[in-house]
C-alpha cells in the first residue's frame, strides 16, 4: 500500500481528498430509499468509483497542472514540478481521466451522465484559464462545494433509481447542504491566506478579512441547516429533525470558539463542526428514505 501511495500517478489523484464526495455518494443512496437494492447493488461501487477516484481526483490532477508553475516555487516536491511526472503526461493523464469518468457514468444512467458532464465542467473551469473559478471565492468555492456534496448525493440517488431524477425532496436537501458547504470551502481557505494574498487569488478570507469572512461562513453554514430541520419537520421527520437541531446547536459552540481566533482555530473547526455537519447530512438523508417508503407528499 505503501508503493503504491508513493507512486506519483496516484500521489496526483490525491486520495485523501475522496472522503467528501463518496460520504455525499452515500447519503444518495440511503436517500433513495435504497429501491431494487437487490437488482442495483452491483452499481454502488461503480457509483463510488466515479464519485472519488475518478471525477474527484480528476479535479486535483487538473488543479496541480494548471498550478504548475506556482507548485514550481511553493512545493516543488509535487509530482509535476518534480518531474516525477514529465512533460504533458498530467495533461494527457487528467483527459483520459476525464473521458473513463464519462464511460463509467453512461453505464449508470442518462441524469448520473450529465451530473458527471456538469462536474467535469466545473472541474476543468476551477482551474483553467480563462475561467479559473477558484481565482475568486465567490465562484471558486460554490463550484467546489457543488461538486463535492450536491453532484455526488443526486448521482447516489439517481443510481439506485435506476437512473431516474430524484425526488424533489432530494433535489432541495442536496442543494441546501451544497449552499451550507460554501461555508466549509471558504474556513478551508484560512490555511492559504498569506499565500493567497501574494499571489492575488481573491478568496473570501483575503476580500473580507479572517473576522468577517469567518462570521459570514458560519452563516452561510447555519442557514441551510435552519431550512432542513424545518423541512424535516413539516415531513413529521421528527426524530431525524431533532438530531440534525442538536447537531446544529453543538456546531454553534463549536463556531463561538472558532470565531475568537478564526485563522488559527479553522483547523480545529474543519475536525469538529464539519464532522457534525456532515454526519447531519447521513441524518436528512435516513429521513428522505424514510419517505420515499411511504410516499410522504
Amino acid at each position: 500500500m505503501k508503493k503504491l501511495l508513493s507512486n506519483p500517478y496516484v500521489q496526483l489523484l490525491k486520495p485523501v481528498t475522496w472522503f467528501p464526495p463518496m460520504w455525499a455518494f452515500a447519503c444518495g443512496v440511503v436517500s433513495s430509499g435504497l429501491p431494487n437494492i437487490a437488482d442495483h447493488w452491483y452499481l454502488i461501487p461503480l457509483g463510488i468509483l466515479l464519485a472519488g477516484p475518478l471525477v474527484c481526483g480528476n479535479s486535483q490532477i487538473i488543479n496541480d497542472w494548471f498550478d504548475r508553475h506556482v507548485d514550481a516555487i511553493n512545493e516543488p516536491q509535487r509530482p509535476i514540478p518534480s518531474g516525477r511526472v514529465p512533460g504533458r503526461r498530467a495533461l494527457w493523464y487528467a483527459i483520459a481521466v476525464s473521458l473513463l469518468s464519462l464511460g463509467v457514468a453512461w453505464l449508470l444512467g442518462t441524469w448520473v451522465f450529465w451530473a458527471t458532464v456538469f462536474g467535469l465542467a466545473m472541474a476543468w473551469g476551477y482551474s483553467m484559464p480563462p475561467f479559473r473559478f477558484k481565482g475568486n471565492g465567490w465562484w471558486g468555492n460554490s463550484a467546489v462545494a457543488l461538486c463535492y456534496e450536491g453532484l455526488p448525493w443526486f448521482t447516489g440517488a439517481a443510481v439506485m433509481l435506476g437512473g431516474a431524477f430524484p425526488d424533489w425532496r432530494i433535489v432541495a436537501v442536496l442543494l441546501l447542504y451544497s449552499a451550507g458547504a460554501h461555508g466549509i470551502m471558504t474556513l478551508n481557505d484560512f490555511k492559504a491566506l498569506e499565500g493567497d494574498r501574494q499571489m492575488n487569488v481573491r478568496s473570501l478570507p483575503v476580500q473580507m478579512g479572517p473576522e468577517r469572512a469567518a462570521k459570514f461562513a458560519c452563516l452561510v453554514m447555519a442557514l441551510p441547516q435552519v431550512v432542513v430541520i424545518l423541512l424535516l419537520l413539516k415531513w413529521d421527520a421528527l426524530f431525524q429533525g431533532g438530531l440534525v437541531t442538536a447537531s446544529l446547536l453543538a456546531q454553534f459552540w463549536c463556531m463561538s470558539v472558532m470565531l475568537k481566533d478564526p485563522k488559527g482555530k479553522a483547523p480545529w473547526y474543519n475536525m469538529t463542526g464539519v464532522t457534525l455537519y456532515v454526519l447531519g447530512m447521513m441524518v436528512s438523508a435516513t429521513a428522505l428514505a424514510g419517505l420515499a417508503s411511504v410516499g410522504a407528499p
